[in-house]
């Protein structure tokens, strides 16, 4: 399954005007593909990730699943949210369990996928428990299992471990190279974060400042799993991040048709 995104465009209103925040963004997500996208602040990062998943609506443009046009929210498509967005009052099988009730699935394999996914994010023992007897951590690993349960065809994710320390954010980084070995999901993911880019990401697309488009889009070739002290990993990062330093110094732009980067 391909996610093609071609010359997007989001326009708010504001007073008695518009305020452009995406301008013609282009992107092609390949089936498997772990992509993230980096940006300066407000460039609309989470407004193009929310319109894939179909919770914000496009000013023009196209963005489809091979030849299927997104037009509203949908199964073949999970959303796991910075702010871990958990039910308090449910545990964390019936919040795993959720989206497979909206769907009608019978109890007993609501049951058997919600546990096959706990213990794939590693919470077994944990079924039972509510989301404010977990950590942070876990909290976002039910996240994961809940958008995993609808067995989507891609997972979005808007910076879901940007409210974690330090520590458990590079724990939880490892945990989902782990899952995705695992499902084989096709991953778009939300970052302000030049290291997690390239510790996670197969491509990293950086954007302009807004309104947002596509600035330049770097090749990660690196095997997994990476090494954050090498010179590679180090190097990449410079490059990364001196192109981002670059967009917010030099403000809004067009969009580049640039050819990727290794």
């Amino acid at each position: 399954m391909t996610l093609i995104i071609e010359n997007l465009v989001k326009k708010f209103p504001k007073e008695d005007t518009e305020l452009t925040a995406i301008e013609n963004f282009n992107l092609v997500v390949k089936n498997e593909e772990f992509v993230c996208i980096l940006g300066p602040s407000g460039c609309g990062k989470t407004t193009i990730l929310r319109i894939i998943a179909g919770l914000e609506q496009k000013t023009s443009g196209s963005i489809r699943l091979d030849e299927r046009e997104i037009t509203g929210p949908g199964q073949d498509r999970g959303m796991v949210f910075q702010e871990f967005a958990l039910f308090p009052w449910r545990t964390v099988q019936k919040n795993v369990e959720f989206g497979l009730e909206i769907k009608k699935v019978p109890s007993e394999e609501r049951k058997r996928i919600a546990n096959e996914f706990i213990t794939l994010v590693g919470l077994k023992g944990f079924e039972n428990s509510y989301p404010y007897q977990l950590s942070g951590g876990m909290k976002q690993r039910v996240g994961i299992a809940r958008a995993l349960a609808n067995d989507p065809e891609v997972l979005l994710m808007d910076e879901p471990f940007g409210a974690l320390d330090a520590q458990t954010r590079n724990l939880m980084q490892k945990e989902l190279l782990r899952i995705r070995q695992q499902t084989k999901k096709t991953i778009v993911f939300i970052t302000h974060s030049v290291d997690e880019a390239c510790f996670l990401a197969d491509r990293v697309v950086v954007m302009t400042a807004r309104p947002g488009a596509v600035k330049e889009i770097f090749v990660i070739d690196a095997p997994q799993p990476r090494d954050r002290a090498s010179i590679e990993f180090a190097n990449l990062r410079k490059r990364i991040l001196a192109e981002l330093e670059r967009e917010v110094i030099a403000g809004p732009s067009s969009p580049s048709n640039s050819p990727e980067k290794a």
